[in-house]
């Protein structure tokens, strides 16, 4: 049984090869029960989160989540989680994997996966919204996908998008920090938001015809980072139906309130890959993408690591 830092699972996942292999598990119709939620006190939770497939693609595998806010007290993280890959066939233990690493990478390749087909193709002006672990990750995914010539982020802290726009710099991208958030958005061709918003950053109004809006950083029905005017300018994707419609204010609350049907969510990613619906129609649509996470990008990313690892 082998094990993987988070040092090595950055540098063996490349985002275009990763997607690829969301892409491929989703088509080999891969399980993916709902995460399970354990209260272990009134604060602290255990999640996990099972997936398998058979086939070609066989692979089995769960990943373990610990969330502690008590933990900012005592200066240690307050989400750790770890990823163990199964032998699908006899069950045996195959590799123990940096659960928080493999999340940010694949988090990120979904959302390069599903702007192949909601993004347009000339789309060369990203925006990032937000500073915090996600956020470069989605930077990198984004710029991998295409020739992206500017790069901008926004953050509440100033000092933190000058901090992440230094760093995405060094590495070769053209970032630069902004401060006016409606500018920036109007401007831009593709807008992910990894934050942890509770009210929208995002405002529909601000969009402009052809652009692209990449929702992460909300999983819980406390959370939102786009308003009700944003989805309801959009054609609405989401990476799984069973996820978002449970978990994505930013899904479930406007169909609460009329302000969109249940069937103006046109799509879950297998059925964009898989050519079941249309993804981008015309050069102006508005498209949206929701990601509240599936296990099943989990077992591609831990599976594709440990291919390429043997």
């Amino acid at each position: 049984m082998r094990f993987f830092s988070a040092e090595q699972v950055h540098r063996a996942l490349r985002f275009d090869t990763l997607a690829d292999a969301i892409a491929e598990m989703l088509l080999a119709n891969a399980v993916a029960p709902l995460r399970h939620a354990h209260a272990l006190s009134a604060t602290d939770t255990l999640l996990l989160m099972p997936a398998w497939s058979d086939g070609r693609a066989g692979a089995l595998g769960v990943k373990l989540v610990t969330v502690m806010p008590g933990n900012r007290e005592r200066d240690r993280a307050t989400v750790n989680a770890i990823y163990v890959l199964l032998d699908r066939v006899g069950g045996e233990p195959l590799a123990v994997i940096d659960g928080e690493a493999l999340t940010l990478c694949r988090t990120a390749a979904a959302s390069l996966l599903a702007a192949r087909y909601l993004a347009r193709a000339d789309a060369r002006n990203v925006l990032v919204i937000g500073t915090g672990r996600l956020a470069p990750y989605m930077a990198r995914a984004h710029c991998q996908g295409r020739a992206v010539t500017r790069l901008r982020v926004w953050g509440r802290n100033g000092v933190g998008a000058q901090t992440l726009a230094q760093m995405l710099r060094d590495e070769g991208l053209p970032a630069q920090a902004v401060d006016d958030l409606e500018t920036a958005v109007r401007e831009a061709d593709i807008v992910t938001c990894a934050t942890t918003a509770t009210a929208p950053v995002v405002h529909g109004a601000w969009l402009n015809p052809g652009c692209h809006l990449d929702l992460v950083g909300g999983f819980r029905r406390s959370m939102r980072e786009a308003d009700d005017a944003a989805i309801a300018r959009a054609r609405v994707y989401v990476d799984t139906y069973a996820g978002a419609l449970s978990e994505a204010a930013d899904i479930v609350e406007p169909i609460e309130r009329g302000v969109i049907a249940r069937s103006d969510v046109l799509g879950e990613l297998v059925q964009l890959v898989g050519g079941q619906v249309a993804g981008r129609v015309g050069a102006d649509d508005i498209t949206l993408f929701k990601s509240v996470g599936t296990a099943i990008e989990d077992l591609a990313a831990a599976r594709l690591l440990v291919t390429n690892a043997t």
